[in-house]
């Protein structure tokens, strides 16, 4: 039976809904001290919601687009607090300049592949246009982050549409997120494997103050690889130096959401953290590796309406700096788990010519145990 175009796609959609993939803890990992959210997910953030859209056709098209949706209201008029820290600057963050300087950010989130970030950021500013009470708006900055999917993507064919995009962005939702080869991590590639996109969270106790941080990583980069402290990469002889040095250039952006109300300074403090978690996993961001932490808060309290008819902001309480300890803790904990989850869902791919192994999960078991 010839499957149409279309139908492809809304088969691919259906079985991608369906599958569990296997996550770290299922294993009996549980890296870190702290505890997870609900659904170890990013979206156990009050407000998150996350949209994919997997492009995967013939023998050369393996890519896609991720969505991150800060709250359910109109961002531009009720912007987040926000910053963003750039761990090896070798990508492209557009918009990354005007979060740096108001330290807000005003429209859905998007992850893609390299040569689709002009493609995402003018299907999210007619997304965002198109909203009520937008009509006289002319100026909206997007946040296009990326990660180079060219191994397994025909990345030069340019296959991903704005409606694409647009598919991620209305399709997201709180529920429990897709992992590993799906949205902007079909076609990534991390320490030599099938990479993904992961996720994880963790929980404040309430004297700490019962906040949430969530993590959701797009994996392509590379180094020595450790799972909560097994040298699995020097075990399996699997690293860059193994023969002579190999090619470890690739990008992680990593994505920190909390629902504790931070101002963009603190924010940019957390975002820091995260790239310790990367390097708990090996990541040792190399030369050629993007690797981007975009953080931002939910806390209904921080949101920055667009029109202020008042000569001062209205004032807001916000963490002070001796409460940040036990959220970077989480957040380096959360960015660490998120990445094994996206190495665990990840399956094996074929595409354009290449096929990469999903990590060999069984070759890690024996060592779990001794390692405890």
């Amino acid at each position: 039976m010839k499957i149409s175009g279309s139908l492809f796609f809304i088969l691919i959609g259906f079985l991608a809904m369906a599958q569990t993939n296997p996550r770290v803890r299922s294993f009996g990992i549980t890296p870190g001290v702290m505890q997870t959210g609900p659904n170890n997910s990013i979206t156990d953030v009050q407000g998150v919601k996350v949209g994919h859209r997997t492009k995967i056709e013939g023998d050369s098209i393996r890519t896609g687009v991720t969505a991150i949706i800060p709250h359910p209201d109109n961002i531009f008029l009720e912007k987040v607090p926000a910053a963003i820290f750039v761990g090896n600057g070798f990508g492209k963050l557009a918009g990354s300049t005007q979060v740096e300087e108001l330290g807000q950010i005003e429209a859905p989130i998007i992850l893609t592949n390299t040569l689709a970030v002009g493609t995402a950021l003018n299907a999210t500013l007619k997304y965002q246009l198109s909203l009520p009470n937008m009509e006289n708006i002319r100026s909206i900055n997007v946040v296009v982050g990326e990660t180079n999917d060219g191994t397994l993507n025909d990345i030069r064919g340019m296959h991903l549409q704005e409606t694409d995009i647009l598919q991620a962005i209305t399709s997201a939702s709180n529920s429990m997120l897709q992992e590993g080869n799906v949205g902007a991590g079909t076609g990534t590639i991390a320490f030599g494997y099938k990479g993904g996109i992961g996720t994880s969270s963790r929980w404040l106790p309430p004297k700490m103050g019962g906040y949430t941080v969530g993590v959701m990583v797009q994996a392509n980069f590379g180094g020595v690889l450790q799972i909560d402290g097994i040298p699995i990469g020097k075990i399996l002889n699997q690293h860059p130096m193994k023969n002579a040095y190999q090619d470890v250039d690739g990008s992680c952006m990593m994505v920190v959401a909390t629902d504790a109300p931070l101002d963009a300074r603190n924010l940019k403090r957390l975002a820091q953290r995260a790239m310790l978690g990367l390097a708990r996993t090996g990541g040792i961001a190399s030369n050629g590796s993007g690797d981007y932490v975009i953080a931002f808060s939910t806390a209904k309290q921080a949101r920055i309406p667009y029109r202020n008819d008042d000569f001062l902001l209205p004032s807001v309480q916000y963490l002070p700096n001796d409460r940040m300890s036990p959220l970077f803790l989480a957040t380096i904990e959360a960015t660490e788990e998120a990445i094994y989850n996206a190495l665990f869902a990840a399956e094996t791919m074929t595409g354009n010519g290449h096929t990469i192994p999903a990590f060999p999960i069984d070759s890690l078991l024996p060592y779990i145990d001794s390692n405890r």
